[in-house]
């Protein structure tokens, strides 16, 4: 039975999810049971295709993420595929009648990080639209179900929250994307010259995409409000961490928050929650 295959596809893709990113994993969590396989879906195939470009250095990956490609759109139109992760993907993105040219940005600045690029701030803007902001508006579809209305109301907040966290993980991962990627998002930045100015000025930024991204979580559906929130709030600690650090610190480690300490972030968003203080 179909039935049978639909359901091990969405399995997959919540289990990738679950091994690859726990803060998210808690945050669809939050959201209201219904949609979860649907978020489970988007993020299992967001990771598959991060992965060919981040981690199959011994492979061709131009090859694979044109394949991987290939096959997204043959499944958007035939409604199956046989590879689970892209199968519960073709199955949420058709049902929620996702736009597809969400799909092709994010596709393309997948492209971008085949290829050897000096980011201006054209290019960086393009780059985080495409690999983040369009992720956030999936999700936002999802959660708005078909009111076009009120997604165009919420987008710009979605595309803040977005940007906030891709923004985060730049700085997070600086040290793998610099020192083993050869990447460098930022603009108009030579590495060699990273310093605390520099660190403080791309903070400041992401502060007020975070409180402008805080406005649209709290006009979102009660079916995905606290989900968003929470994983606004994991990312909210990983930034102020990120904060108290020196510039030579994050290009020396990756900075994290541990499971312990996610636990009482989880609490603490929780109570804010109930009781209407977000």
């Amino acid at each position: 039975m179909k039935k049978l295959f639909d359901e091990l596809s969405y399995e997959v893709s919540k289990k990738t999810t679950e091994k690859y990113s726990t803060s998210f994993s808690l945050g669809i969590l939050a959201l209201k049971p219904t949609i979860q396989p649907a978020i489970y879906a988007i993020y299992g195939y967001v990771r598959l295709v991060d992965e060919i470009v981040d981690s199959f250095h011994d492979y061709d990956k131009e090859k694979l993420l044109n394949r991987l490609k290939i096959e997204t759109y043959y499944a958007l139109k035939e409604g199956i595929s046989l590879n689970p992760i892209l199968q519960s993907f073709q199955e949420t993105f058709n049902r929620y009648r996702i736009d597809k040219d969400l799909l092709d940005q994010f596709l393309h600045s997948m492209e971008m990080d085949l290829q050897k690029i000096e980011y201006n701030s054209t290019l960086y803007n393009e780059y985080i639209y495409g690999s983040a902001e369009v992720v956030g508006l999936m999700c936002l579809q999802i959660f708005t179900n078909g009111d076009r209305e009120y997604y165009e109301e919420l987008k710009p907040y979605a595309m803040k929250l977005g940007s906030a966290f891709q923004k985060v993980n730049f700085l997070r991962d600086l040290k793998d994307d610099y020192q083993t990627l050869g990447r460098t998002y930022f603009p108009n930045i030579d590495m060699v010259m990273f310093n605390n100015s520099v660190k403080s000025q791309i903070e400041d930024e992401i502060e007020l995409e975070f409180k402008e991204a805080l406005i649209g979580i709290r006009k979102l559906p009660k079916s995905s409000m606290f989900g968003v929130y929470l994983a606004y709030k994991y990312y909210l600690s990983l930034f102020e961490k990120i904060k108290s650090k020196s510039s030579a610190e994050i290009l020396e480690n990756r900075i994290r928050i541990p499971n312990s300490y996610k636990a009482y972030v989880a609490l603490k968003s929780y109570l804010r929650y109930k009781t209407a203080f977000l």
